[in-house]
């Protein structure tokens, strides 16, 4: 089950049927104690003697014992007393250094303290209810700037729905929604401050698994988190979003902890750059607290997808995604992904791509499904030309085509 990390509840299914050529946005309980069990042993029992059956000269003997026991016990006692006053030596422990130096740039601790300022909170709020989620600046002139987060953090705000940004110095600003791109789970806000800093902004290509991260942001609204991890896995596919808006993302797997709150927030390297933005967890059930929490599976979507997406949406408002112009029958249980029928005037048009195929790969990736094969083309951007192989081992070149949100 995966879901994303501002939104706990269970990602829906996906549709039956998806339409690639204009796709909008298609997907410790504590155990009882034991009682204490205190365990009596019996006093030792002694049997009295008779008084009468002992000599007088055995009784003499044994009150002169008894008096010099007590004799020595006195002075024993005193002996100890004294021995016991002693003042013990003093024992000094060593104090610390007192080392405030700077920690090492590529340090968590450094890396931290770098990416932090252009991390910020957001708060969504209306007479409905309240979220939170996280996002940071990627954008900055002298009057305003500009931050990237998730669409499903800021989904439907607007009219009697407010946004605040709050930064690292508890100072706050209201936003405004610039555009969003719900198939790919990404939005961009205005606020009217300039001059600030800006996140430095990666090459997700370039990731490889075992690299470090560190994600950044506000799960359950504690501002300011950092926890660490490594890339566990590249390109996994995973969606989210209800059956009239999902979400398609070649996600990066980190083992980093997110939760709930942590969507929308920077997922860096270890030089602090961004190298995807954190989106989705997968989860085996809730926490104590009714919301499902990190188990070591976190979703990023890749920078380099985000990108591109961002600066349509700042630039003009909406952003365009690839297609290929065909229907995949969702439904199908075989191994890749069933065309239902092909657009006519769409990119496969021109192909002899044709109604029944089965395309099991994407420039040699297997797909094992129509949900993995929609992932794998929503990573490319439109006018690239890709190799579908068919069940038969057949090859054919389409040259994507794009749509707007």
């Amino acid at each position: 089950m995966t879901q994303t990390p501002e939104d706990p509840q269970n990602l829906p299914e996906t549709p039956s049927t998806v339409d690639l050529s204009n796709l909008q946005a298609t997907q410790v309980a504590v155990a009882s104690l034991p009682t204490p069990t205190f365990v009596y042993t019996p006093p030792v029992m002694f049997s009295e003697q008779s008084a009468g059956s002992a000599s007088p000269a055995v009784k003499k003997a044994i009150i002169a014992g008894v008096i010099s026991g007590l004799l020595a016990g006195m002075i024993g006692f005193m002996g100890a007393s004294m021995i016991g006053n002693t003042p013990a030596p003093s024992i000094s422990l060593p104090a610390s250094s007192g080392d405030t130096s700077p920690r090492a740039d590529d340090s968590i601790a450094g890396i931290a303290q770098a990416v932090l300022p252009v991390v910020v909170s957001i708060d969504v709020s209306s007479t409905q209810g309240s979220g939170t989620g996280s996002g940071f600046i990627i954008r900055s002139t002298a009057n305003e700037s500009f931050v990237l987060t998730n669409n499903h953090v800021v989904d439907g705000a607007g009219g009697s729905q407010d946004i605040t940004v709050t930064f690292q110095d508890q100072t706050q600003e209201t936003a405004t929604i610039v555009g969003t791109d719900a198939s790919y789970d990404l939005a961009v806000l205005r606020i009217d401050r300039g001059n600030l800093p800006v996140a430095a902004l990666g090459d997700s290509d370039d990731v490889v698994v075992g690299d470090a991260t560190i994600a950044i942001g506000s799960p359950l609204g504690l501002t300011g988190t950092v926890t660490s991890g490594i890339v566990s896995a590249l390109n996994r596919p995973v969606t989210a979003g209800d059956a009239t808006d999902v979400s398609f993302i070649s996600a990066i797997q980190t083992d980093a902890a997110i939760n709930p709150g942590n969507s929308g927030g920077p997922l860096v390297n270890s030089r602090g750059e961004v190298i995807g933005i954190n989106s989705a967890i997968a989860t085996t059930g809730s926490s104590v607290s009714g919301q499902s929490g990190s188990i070591g599976l976190g979703f990023a979507i890749p920078i380099n997808q985000a990108r591109r997406v961002a600066t349509e949406l700042i630039e003009t408002g909406s952003s365009s995604y690839p297609v290929i112009g065909v229907q995949l029958d969702m439904s199908y249980e075989g191994q890749g992904a069933l065309v239902q029928s092909v657009v006519e005037g769409g990119p496969a048009s021109e192909t002899e791509l044709a109604a029944g195929d089965v395309i099991t790969a994407i420039d040699g990736v297997k797909v094992s499904d129509g949900t993995e094969l929609v992932v794998r083309i929503r990573a490319k951007n439109p006018g690239d030309v890709v190799e579908l192989t068919l069940e038969d081992g057949s090859v054919i070149e389409v040259t994507l085509g794009s749509d707007q949100t």
